[in-house]
């Protein structure tokens, strides 16, 4: 019997010491470990962050993630990639998700019902915008410039990135005979900047023709617009009162026109103003990096299926217009950070007149969204090149023409 007892004692011990192997995360970042922290500490967040690994499915199809690397198995393993990312640069891939190593890891996740919850608390998106920026430090730094090689498959100057990204030195500010083509770090590389000429802006003395903000592909036209929606839903209508932050200008859009419009992680990031006027105002808004709309499913490239819904909770800046032509009067412009962007960067300042075409900011780290707002009575035809907004449809040049507005 006494036997029996230490063999029972004996294989609880080793059971709690394997337990504890297969939990523990060692040498994490001081960002990571205090994200560890208020996710054990918080009995809400602790439930969500163990379910939303749990609710992925159990089929084939999810056994790896959307960039062929085996999918993770529950939150601690999440914690230790993204211990590993903090020190590297995202190197080229084909995929969706090329240049988001971290979204790649919580995909799946995040179109659980759990993990759409999780990464809309405070809690988690403030740990997340320290993380982000921690990261931002080494993107920004020389080190991370080892991925700007001409390794065939991993390197964006290498022969899959470039047959992505045509033209490269002949339209952006580099030279390809200096290591790295000049650029000093991997933000130095992802904001780069088009050679003079390669983008003229369209029609630079007619103020009744709008140009494209940034380099984007049409995403959505929507009209009378409502103060407040239901944005969550499978249409993903827009609520201006929660996309302008309760701005005390929202009433003055209610009823009016948006477009919105997608930039891939290959795009072009800075902003441009797509007419001549005076900036009025500008806000940073804090929000979410990981959120996707639980009727979007599980997106192989989430969140590119909820940009309608991001717009609305997602971290973002805003930029207010009063644009010189009084058939578009005031205007805005919201920037949305999706994922990895950590920083949504604005360089006008209000009181600022800009020209047609003028760079007003920039987003880094990676691909994102963004909406123009319009004023109920404006009198908007767009030109998209003859697409229908969409998933499938393909860049417009920045500083091209996206509309023309016509007077009473």
């Amino acid at each position: 019997m006494i036997g029996n007892l230490k063999r029972r004692v004996t294989f609880v011990c080793v059971v709690l010491i394997l337990a504890s192997l297969a939990f523990s995360v060692t040498n994490l970042h001081p960002v990571i470990q205090e994200f560890q922290e208020i996710i054990e500490e918080d009995p809400v967040l602790f439930m969500l962050f163990n379910e939303m690994f749990e609710q992925i499915p159990s089929t084939p199809e999810f056994e790896l993630d959307p960039t062929g690397n085996p999918q993770i198995e529950d939150y601690r393993q999440m914690l230790n990639v993204m211990n590993e990312i903090l020190t590297q640069a995202p190197e080229f891939n084909k995929s969706e998700l090329v240049g988001f190593p971290i979204n790649a890891v919580i995909n799946w996740a995040m179109g659980t019902p759990a993990g759409t919850t999780a990464f809309l608390n405070e809690k988690v998106n403030r740990q997340l915008k320290k993380i982000l920026s921690q990261w931002a430090v080494f993107l920004g730094s020389p080190d991370s410039r080892y991925v700007l090689s001409e390794d065939p498959e991993k390197g964006w100057f290498g022969r899959d990135a470039m047959a992505a990204m045509p033209d490269f030195a002949e339209d952006f500010q580099c030279d390809p005979d200096l290591p790295y083509y000049g650029f000093t770090s991997w933000d130095d590389f992802f904001t780069r900047q088009y050679r003079e000429g390669r983008r003229p802006v369209d029609c630079p003395d007619d103020d009744s023709v709008i140009v494209n903000a940034c380099e984007s592909a049409p995403y959505k036209i929507a009209t009378d617009v409502q103060l407040k929606d239901s944005f969550w839903i499978k249409e993903q209508q827009y609520s201006l009162s929660h996309m302008l932050a309760g701005d005390p200008m929202t009433e003055l859009f209610e009823g009016g026109t948006i477009y919105q419009a997608f930039l891939s992680a290959l795009s072009y990031h800075r902003w441009h103003s797509p007419v001549s006027g005076r900036i009025v105002k500008t806000r940073l808004i804090d929000g979410s990096y990981y959120a996707s709309a639980l009727s979007a499913g599980f997106d192989s490239a989430s969140p590119n299926e909820s940009q309608g819904y991001i717009a609305q909770v997602a971290s973002r800046a805003l930029i207010f217009i009063e644009a010189d032509s009084p058939d578009v009067g005031l205007m805005c412009i919201v920037f949305v950070g999706m994922a990895e962007v950590s920083s949504n960067e604005i360089t006008a300042y209000e009181g600022q007149h800009v020209e047609k075409g003028d760079q007003l900011g920039m987003f880094h780290f990676g691909g994102s969204t963004h909406v123009l707002i319009f004023r109920p009575g404006v009198n908007l035809e767009f030109d998209l090149r003859g697409q229908i907004p969409g998933p499938d449809s393909v860049n417009i040049p920045v500083r091209s023409k996206i509309a023309i507005v016509h007077g009473e």
